[in-house]
Formats: C-alpha cells, structure tokens, sequence
C-alpha cells in the first residue's frame, strides 16, 4: 500500500534526538480505546498486541481474532468500533484531514457531526465507501455484506456505480458488481448489525 510521505528534516546532529520524538509524536493517529479477546497490531512487520494504550501510527493494521473486539481512536473524537475476526489498515490516513483506511470484517464508524468535514475513503473487498463525517456499519447483515447509515451520508462505489445512502439507508456489496440499490433497513436489522459489535445505536 502506498503511504503518504514523510516529511524531510533538515537536522544537526545534535538535535536528532528531539527531532526524532518530534516526528514520532507527529505520526500518533490515535489510541487503542478499548479491547477485548485476541487481537494484534501490525507495525513495519512487528506483532504488537491489540490492547488499550497502544498508540496507533499510520500503516498501522489493526486486527481482532475471531472472539475479539476493539475501540479504535482516530484524531481527538473520531471512533472506529471492530467487529470479531475483523480488520483495518490506516494505509494513507491524515489526522484531521483524512485518507484511506482498509477494512476487512464488520466495522462502525463514528465520528461527531460537530467536527469538521473529513474526506475519508474506505476501501472493502466489495467496493469503496467515501465519508465526510457520520456514523456508519459495514460488514456481515444477514447472510450479505452491507453497508448502513445512521446518521450522515455515504457514498458507496463498485464495478463504476455509485450509491448515496442517507440516514436510514442500506444497501449490500457483492465483489465485482454494482453495490445493490439504497433501500430503508428496519428497525430489527439495524439493531442486528450494531449489536454484532457490542453496540446499541446512537
């Protein structure tokens, strides 16, 4: 996966030191919240535990095993909720401004609608998911990969079609074709798919 690049410093031999945390504080996108099960995260080919604290850098990808869960922090108030034997990588995220994040699995999305607008890009086996700032599902509803929307909107693009879906509205994803047409979810579904996280909704 391609990253953003880093920035180049010019730096005296005696300021390495500083600048070096300098630099390691500049690239901290977030936290580990909570976690709970297996888990893990990736770092340049390092196995770090999944498990609150650990700070989350860009490139990072963070894993659940199939009995684990996770609260993932982006920024200051930007949540990312894992479902079991789900995935995400932070392939070109820029705190605040936004980027690509890779998922695999069921995720929530969660981000205040009082922050500014964040141009984020999901990217999922099934298609693509372009956000400025909302609260979203997507993985496993009832036998079908799916995407909804709680609040906000999203825009959902696959095999060149794209699909706006507004506060209510679901639709499903199949690799390789079309993401299927908006429609409301009930009441029972949505609570199916948040309650597959440990959540309840907003």
């Amino acid at each position: 996966m391609t990253q953003l690049s880093r920035r180049h410093l010019l730096i005296t031999a005696a300021a390495l030191p500083l600048a070096t945390g300098r630099a390691l504080a500049d690239a901290r996108l977030g936290e580990v919240l909570e976690a709970s099960g297996a888990g893990s995260v990736t770092r340049g080919g390092t196995l770090l535990p999944l498990e609150p604290g650990l700070a989350l850098m860009e490139g990072d990808q963070a894993a659940t095993g199939e009995d684990g869960l996770a609260l993932l922090l982006l920024d200051r108030e930007t949540r990312i909720n894992l479902g079991l034997g789900s995935s995400i990588e932070l392939a070109s995220y820029l705190g605040e401004i936004g980027g690509t994040i890779n998922v695999g699995g069921a995720m929530v999305f969660d981000r205040p609608e009082t922050l500014p607008p964040l141009d984020l890009r999901f990217v999922t086996a099934f298609g693509e998911i372009g956000v400025r700032g909302t609260r979203f599902f997507v993985g496993p509803s009832r036998g079908e990969y799916a995407v909804f929307v709680e609040r906000g909107e999203v825009a959902v693009s696959n095999a060149g079609e794209t699909r706006v879906l507004i506060a209510g509205d679901g639709c499903t994803l199949h690799e390789g074709a079309a993401p299927g047409e908006p429609v409301p979810w009930g009441a029972a579904r949505i609570d199916e798919a948040f309650a597959s996280l440990g959540l309840t909704r907003s």
